[in-house]
C-alpha cells in the first residue's frame, strides 16, 4: 500500500511525505509513485502517528481480562483499535493460580485466532505480590508474599510472553527477585505499595523501571518521608504510568508529573475495566463486583475506585486539554515511551522504515483510521 500526501510523525515532528508499506511493515518515505497493482490512498494532508500502546488495561467492551475467552480478547482488540490502540498488554488482576492460568491460556488461544484489531503483545501481572495496606481494588485474600517459583511457572506456561509485573518492593524478598524477573524477560514496576523512599530507591537500583498508576495505590510524599512516590519522581530512569482520566489524577498533578519526569519518562495508561465503551452499570474486575456511575468505576463493597472507563484516544485528548502541550510533544507518551519501557521499541512505537505498520490517521485529535500490520482495521463511518 502507498499512503500519499500525509503529514507523518517522524523525529517528533510532522513531515509531509508519501509512505510505502510492504508485508505489514513500513518500507520507505519520500516522493513515491504507486507500483503496478499497489493500492494507493491519498491522505490529503491528514496527520499520521504511530498506534497507541496501552501497557495496563484490564479489559473493555464488556469483557474482563481475568475471565475472557480467546474470542472475547479479540473483541477487546477490535474495540481498542477503534479508539487508537494498536498494541496492548492484558493486565491480569491478582487472582488464584488456577484463574491466572486460565487467563494465560486464553491469551495463548487468542494467538491462534485470525486477528482484526489491535495486537495483544503479552501479559501484565498486577500482583499478587502487593501491599495489603495499599491494595486498592486488589482482593486482599489473594495477595501473596514474593514467590519467584510461581512467576517461573506462569512465564513457562505463557511461552515467555509475560512482559510486565507490578510488585510492592517492601515485601520480604521482593527487591532481591527483581533481577530474576528481568532475566525472565519481565519488566518490573513498583506499586500498590507503602514502601519507604530508601526501599523504593533500592528497587530501582536493582532494576525496577516503572511506577504503576503513579500516585494511586501508593504511599504519598511527606517532606520528611518521601516514600515510594518521592523515589518515583526523583529517579531519572524510572517511567511513571499516568491515568489521565481527570479522576485518578487532578490535571495539575498530570502537569507536575510531566515537569518532574520530563515527557520522555511518563507513560499514559488506561487501567480500563470491562465497562470501557459501555454505559453506567454493574460490572466485574477480576473477582470484584464494580459499579460504574457517571463513568467512574468503584467497588460495590466499599467504594474504592476500581480501574477506569478511559480509552487511549480520550487520554490523548485529555493530555492536551490538561497540559496544552502540542501533539508533537504528547504522541510519545502513548507510543514510543511504553514501547521502550516494555522493550518492544525495535518494532513498534515509531513510524520508521522496518517498523510494523501500526498507525493512526487523525483529524484534529480524533482517530479516523487505524492500521495494524499494514491493514486498516478501523475506519470512521
Amino acid at each position: 500500500m502507498l499512503l500519499k500526501n500525509g503529514a507523518f510523525y517522524l523525529n517528533h515532528d510532522f513531515v509531509t511525505s508519501d509512505l510505502r508499506i510492504t508485508d505489514g511493515r513500513i518500507e520507505a518515505y519520500g516522493s513515491l509513485e504507486a507500483e503496478p497493482g499497489e493500492e494507493e490512498l491519498d491522505l490529503n494532508g491528514k496527520r499520521v502517528v504511530p498506534g497507541f500502546f496501552d501497557i495496563h488495561t484490564h479489559g473493555a467492551h464488556g469483557t474482563d481480562v481475568n475471565a475472557a475467552s480467546p474470542e472475547e480478547l479479540e473483541d477487546i482488540s477490535c474495540f481498542f483499535a477503534s479508539q487508537g490502540t494498536t498494541s496492548w498488554l492484558g493486565s491480569i488482576l491478582t487472582d488464584t493460580e488456577e484463574a491466572t492460568n486460565r487467563a494465560i491460556d486464553a491469551y495463548l488461544g487468542w494467538k491462534k485466532l485470525p486477528h482484526h484489531g489491535a495486537t495483544l503483545e503479552g501479559i501484565h501481572l498486577e500482583g499478587p505480590f502487593l501491599s495489603t495496606d495499599y491494595k486498592g481494588a486488589m482482593p486482599e485474600q489473594l495477595l501473596r508474599m514474593p514467590d519467584i517459583a510461581l512467576i517461573r511457572r506462569y512465564q513457562e506456561r505463557a511461552g515467555g510472553d509475560i512482559r510486565y509485573i507490578t510488585i510492592a518492593p517492601e515485601l520480604p524478598g521482593a527487591v532481591a527477585m527483581i533481577p530474576e524477573l528481568k532475566e525472565m524477560g519481565i519488566q518490573v514496576a513498583i506499586g500498590h505499595s507503602g514502601a519507604s523512599y530508601e526501599t523504593s530507591m533500592e528497587a530501582i537500583r536493582y532494576g525496577a523501571m516503572a511506577s504503576t498508576h503513579t500516585c494511586n495505590g501508593m504511599k504519598l510524599m511527606h517532606q520528611h518521608f518521601p516514600a515510594i512516590l518521592g523515589a518515583a519522581l526523583e529517579s531519572d530512569e524510572l517511567y511513571c504510568e499516568m491515568i489521565c482520566d481527570g479522576r485518578h489524577l487532578h490535571p495539575g498533578m498530570v502537569r507536575i508529573l510531566i515537569k518532574a519526569k520530563g515527557l520522555d519518562r511518563v507513560v499514559a495508561i488506561t487501567d480500563s475495566i470491562m465497562a470501557a465503551g459501555l454505559p453506567d452499570g454493574r460490572y466485574k474486575l477480576g473477582v470484584n463486583d464494580v459499579v460504574v456511575e457517571k463513568g467512574d468505576a468503584k467497588l460495590v463493597s466499599d467504594g474504592t475506585r476500581a480501574g477506569s472507563t478511559l480509552t487511549t484516544g480520550q487520554a490523548f485528548r485529555n493530555l492536551h486539554r490538561f497540559t496544552k502541550y502540542s501533539m508533537e510533544e504528547i504522541v510519545p507518551v502513548l507510543t514510543e515511551n511504553p514501547a521502550k519501557l516494555i522493550g518492544l521499541d525495535k518494532r513498534i512505537g515509531y513510524l520508521k522504515p522496518g517498523m510494523e505498520a501500526n498507525l493512526l490517521v487523525l483529524e484534529d485529535w480524533h482517530v479516523t483510521k487505524t492500521m495494524v500490520h499494514g491493514r486498516f482495521v478501523y475506519e470512521e463511518s
